[in-house]
């Protein structure tokens, strides 16, 4: 690990100063992402901004009637409390599916956002790699790629994002707070993360210096009833191969509303808009969701091995949507 300063944040703004006048200075929560980048040499920040005495360690009530968690919170405390788990069951399930308990007792709510690909080759400092080395080229594509993107990929970068968490926020219209240099600025998590296009080293819409304050979740009746299924290549402590996070409304056997959002298969949590705009407003049944699915899964391009992940997805969609209509 090469050598870096040190420096505690007292208030958001020193926070954002200290990185406005750095360009190779990072945040520092948990530091369970960074911290093994740096150990690897892929991430080497000359100053890390510890940000854990900020106040962004609790979850409140909105005046809407949502809840707003603070990006300090861990993923234990998120997934402990009661308010979250009644209300957004999906995030809960979400959170527990990631990492130990060890790892989710450090690892917090603005850091999960911000955690990059587990891509071999981007972990592989000997490979090219277009997001740690922009130019150098993706191995990926004719490479190792059974675990990676059949959305939204480019020919700079196949690479799929790993949070577990970021699924739900996206079914479920979660925003992103955040303050930088210009002021203070609120992104929906569905526009947070972007797809790789020519530069794949951006994961998110993030300004250097833009500091996460906290997500608010919005007032959804049916999110008390969503759900989150893992499918991953063992029982735990693994990544995702394809996930969803879920949530339905019915009245008299017709679908009034519904959230769809699949992690797994994309630079980003792939919100299922294809979707649930060919299920609102059809009957409940099996041949509604599998028409719904294909409707989604039109859109992919999966690589030489990776085209299992198609009917995979369809049938996550199917399972999950008729254990929920039922």
């Amino acid at each position: 690990m090469r050598p870096f300063e040190y420096e505690r944040a007292t208030d958001p703004a020193a926070a954002v100063a200290a990185l406005a006048g750095s360009p190779r200075a990072k945040f520092l929560a948990g530091g369970t992402n960074l911290v093994d980048l740096m150990r690897l040499g892929i991430e080497e920040p000359e100053l890390l901004v510890d940000i854990t005495r900020l106040p962004f360690g609790s979850i409140s009530e909105t005046e809407a009637g949502g809840l707003l968690i603070g990006a300090g919170v861990s993923n234990s405390a998120l997934a402990a409390d009661p308010r979250v788990r009644s209300r957004y069951p999906a995030l809960v399930r979400a959170v527990l599916a990631g990492a130990s308990f060890q790892l989710r007792n450090l690892a917090s709510v603005g850091g999960n956002l911000m955690q990059r690909t587990r891509c071999v080759y981007f972990y592989d400092t000997t490979k090219p790699c277009n997001k740690r080395m922009p130019g150098s080229g993706c191995p990926a594509i004719e490479g190792e790629h059974r675990n990676l993107a059949i959305f939204g990929q480019s020919e700079h970068c196949v690479a799929t994002n790993p949070s577990d968490m970021a699924v739900p926020l996206a079914a479920l219209d979660a925003v992103v707070h955040v303050t930088g240099a210009d002021g203070e600025r609120s992104i929906p998590v569905d526009d947070f993360h972007r797809l790789p296009g020519d530069e794949p080293e951006r994961d998110t819409v993030l300004s250097h210096g833009e500091l996460i304050t906290g997500v608010e979740l919005p007032p959804l009746s049916l999110a008390a009833g969503s759900v989150y299924r893992k499918v991953r290549e063992r029982a735990s402590f693994a990544f995702a191969v394809v996930s969803i996070a879920a949530a339905l409304e019915v009245a008299d056997g017709v679908v009034r509303d519904v959230r769809l959002a699949l992690g797994g298969v994309a630079h980003v949590p792939w919100r299922c808009r294809r979707a649930e705009d060919a299920l609102r407003g059809s009957s409940v049944g099996e041949e509604s969701f599998v028409r719904a699915a294909d409707a989604e899964l039109a859109a992919a391009t999966p690589l030489r091995d990776n085209g299992y992940k198609v009917p995979l997805a369809r049938n996550l969609i199917v399972q999950t949507l008729t254990e929920l209509a039922s």
